[in-house]
């Protein structure tokens, strides 16, 4: 039959899970971003992480296999996280946000075919981006260096239409303010009598 797959967490929570700072940070990242949660950031920062786990053994000599260093090399390459003629100790000066940059996401947004990052992650949820014709659901995606051209809508969609909903809410809301107003200037006016 097989084994059983067994889950395991992609990320590492911080050490100082409450300490002030280190969540003003994350906060201004996840906004800057459009992630949804702690959990994306914290999976950016184990890949990273781990990296730099991976190099430090290589540049201390403790491991034996050769070829590893242009595995590891040509991944962020090919993903285009550094760009060509890298060495190793570069790897060490990496950060979440060359990582997050390189999500499906991110580009959607900065090529412009969304308003926003949080309209980029809804266009990419509801299936309207596509790469090369392929449908891509996940805003998680690492986008590689050659796919990023292929970006593209999968479906039509008008990211500039105003359906007209959000003026009749206003309009709503601002009736129902001035109503408002208005009971609590009769109210005032009969506790004065």
């Amino acid at each position: 039959m097989g084994s059983i797959k067994r889950n395991r967490k992609k990320y590492e929570t911080p050490k100082n899970l409450f300490n002030t700072e280190r969540i003003k940070q994350d906060r201004a990242i996840i906004k800057e971003f459009g992630l949804k949660n702690m959990k994306e950031l914290w999976q950016a920062q184990s890949k990273i992480s781990k990296i730099r786990r991976n190099v430090r053994t290589l540049l201390s000599g403790e491991s034996e296999k050769t070829g590893i260093e242009k595995d590891i090399i040509n991944r962020l390459i090919k993903l285009g996280i550094v760009n060509e003629g890298v060495i190793l100790d570069d790897l060490l000066d990496l950060n979440e946000k060359e990582f997050l940059e390189r999500r499906l996401e991110s580009i959607v947004f900065r090529k412009g075919l969304a308003k926003s990052m949080k309209q980029a992650r809804q266009i990419i949820v509801h299936g309207f981006i596509a790469i090369n014709s392929k449908k891509i659901d996940k805003p998680g995606y690492m986008v590689n260096k050659n796919e990023e051209q292929g970006i593209a809508y999968y479906k039509k969609i008008d990211i500039n239409k105003n359906n007209g909903q959000n003026e009749k809410s206003k309009d709503l809301d601002n009736e129902e303010q001035e109503n408002r107003h208005e009971l609590n200037n009769e109210n005032i006016a009969i506790k004065t009598e």
